[in-house]
């Protein structure tokens, strides 16, 4: 038996003014047939986890095309037709196959096409054909379409944030994949999706609300029957039709027991959707509690989330954290203006610097201060752990370290890097249980990494274009009535 391998994952944040381009995925993964294999076998990504399976099964795979870019703005049209173009092409040099693994993100959306994922999973079905099975992951952020639900055989989400399972979720996916190809069983699903949205300050799965929802969903897996099933946590910041949360239950050729299992579980999230709305703790408030705390404290910048697409240069905490003059604390910026001010003063010289704030006004001014440039890097490293978003090898270009006249360390990188690794403290010579107060801009995800530092996280609801507080964006594309933005 011969199964393609498909993944194309990006997180589309509609409410940034700037395109995603082809050449942020060049930027990150552009991979196709046998080179999808090379870069990827071996990862803690899905793909790796289709690979393995496949193989400890007996089934050749054969891959086809990889995409992935860092989360920012909707995909302008022609790069998302050029991508499409030539996972196409690659189809067809893929010859005869049995089946198909794919790996959508669920919230990628085009200026073509708002649900972008369904669009490209509906062809691919057109393509394989009614009667070949095509199992697809997602991200527990997907904004589930019936689109996407109606081209597969059977959708199987992350069931982690951060999310560090994807490889275990591939390996699912093409274990169900290989059962239907062998006529075990016969993949049957059906979702629900709840007119309400999840405030992303309430999505880390090993917490409260999202503990017990999962413990829920463990329990049905252990019914009769039931092959699989996932949360969709939803991306708020897609301003689309199908945003928001929802759930998969795939069952052996039951779609009564599958639809009413993904009821059950949507009912529980309709049910509790007042507890998935989150606190929103200021600026100031956060660094009072992190203040009296004992021990290491992560402020975790909300509203500009690298991993949700921000520009990552928001200053408003390094600002406020430098006006206290909390020394040991150590914050992260893109910024390349002042990485080549660094650059060209050298390392161990002082100067003034202007760092931040130089994408908009929507997260702050810029910071003024002294600083002293403590070492200049070519920014690359790698991350061997499993990790937030399978990712090993990270390219932050030239970066700086800077030390400002009050105590608090800036790494000031070129490319927008999500913080979901320590080795990007480490190859640049930094300790990060050195620092009293570490700033990661991230909501969920930067745990994974940073839990091995710091007792305490703090998470700050900074304005932003991935503030936490949704109803302080303007949509227009959304479901209504809808929760929270409705009293429904």
């Amino acid at each position: 038996m011969r199964v393609g391998v498909i993944a194309f994952l990006h997180e589309s944040n509609t409410f940034i003014s700037r395109p995603t381009t082809l050449r942020h995925f060049e930027k990150n993964l552009l991979a196709r047939g046998e080179e999808v294999r090379r870069r990827l076998a071996g990862s803690h990504h899905e793909t790796a986890g289709f690979l393995e399976e496949l193989e400890a099964a007996g089934v050749e795979a054969v891959p086809i095309f990889a995409a992935r870019a860092t989360p920012y703005g909707t995909i302008d049209a022609e790069t998302f037709a050029t991508l499409l173009a030539m996972m196409q092409d690659d189809l067809d040099r893929a010859g005869e196959l049995d089946g198909l693994l794919a790996a959508p993100h669920g919230a990628t959306v085009s200026e073509s096409h708002s649900d972008a994922d369904g669009h490209w999973l509906s062809l691919m079905r057109t393509r394989l054909g009614p009667d070949k099975p095509l199992v697809a992951t997602l991200d527990s952020h997907a904004d589930l379409s019936q689109a996407m639900v109606e081209a597969t055989d059977a959708l199987v989400a992350y069931r982690t944030n951060p999310h560090v399972d994807q490889r275990e979720r591939g390996r699912e996916a093409a274990r169900l994949l290989v059962r239907s190809l062998r006529g075990e069983v016969r993949l049957t699903q059906a979702a629900a999706m709840p007119a309400m949205a999840m405030d992303i300050e309430r999505q880390c799965t090993s917490e409260w609300p999202c503990k017990p929802l999962y413990e829920m969903a463990d329990e049905i897996l252990s019914r009769p029957g039931v092959r699989s099933n996932s949360i969709l946590l939803g991306f708020p910041y897609a301003d689309v039709a199908e945003m928001g949360s929802a759930t998969v239950v795939v069952t052996d050729d039951d779609r009564n027991l599958a639809q009413r299992l993904a009821n059950e579980l949507g009912g529980y999230l309709w049910e509790h959707r007042r507890e998935f709305v989150g606190e929103h703790l200021g600026i100031e408030p956060a660094l009072d509690q992190a203040q009296a705390m004992p021990g290491r404290v992560c402020l975790l910048d909300m509203g500009d989330n690298v991993g949700g697409g921000s520009p990552g240069d928001g200053a408003l905490l390094a600002r406020a954290i430098h006006e206290r003059g909390i020394a040991d604390s150590f914050v992260c910026l893109c910024d390349p203006e002042a990485v080549g001010a660094a650059e060209v003063a050298g390392a161990g010289s002082h100067l003034k610097l202007s760092v931040g704030g130089k994408t908009d006004r929507l997260h702050g001014e810029p910071l003024e201060a002294d600083f002293a440039v403590v070492s200049l890097h070519e920014g690359k490293f790698r991350e061997t752990q499993a990790r937030h978003g399978g990712w090993t090898d990270f390219d932050m270009d030239r970066t700086a370290v800077v030390r400002s006249d009050r105590g608090m360390t800036i790494m000031l990188t070129t490319n927008r890097t999500a913080p979901f690794s320590l080795e990007q403290l480490r190859s640049c010579g930094l300790d990060p249980a050195a620092f009293r107060l570490l700033a990661a801009k991230g909501v969920n995800a930067p745990i994974a990494a940073y839990e091995e530092v710091c007792d305490h996280f703090l998470r700050v609801n900074t304005p932003g274009v991935t503030t936490a507080d949704m109803t302080r964006l303007t949509f227009h594309r959304r479901r209504r009535p809808m929760f929270p933005f409705e009293a429904i």
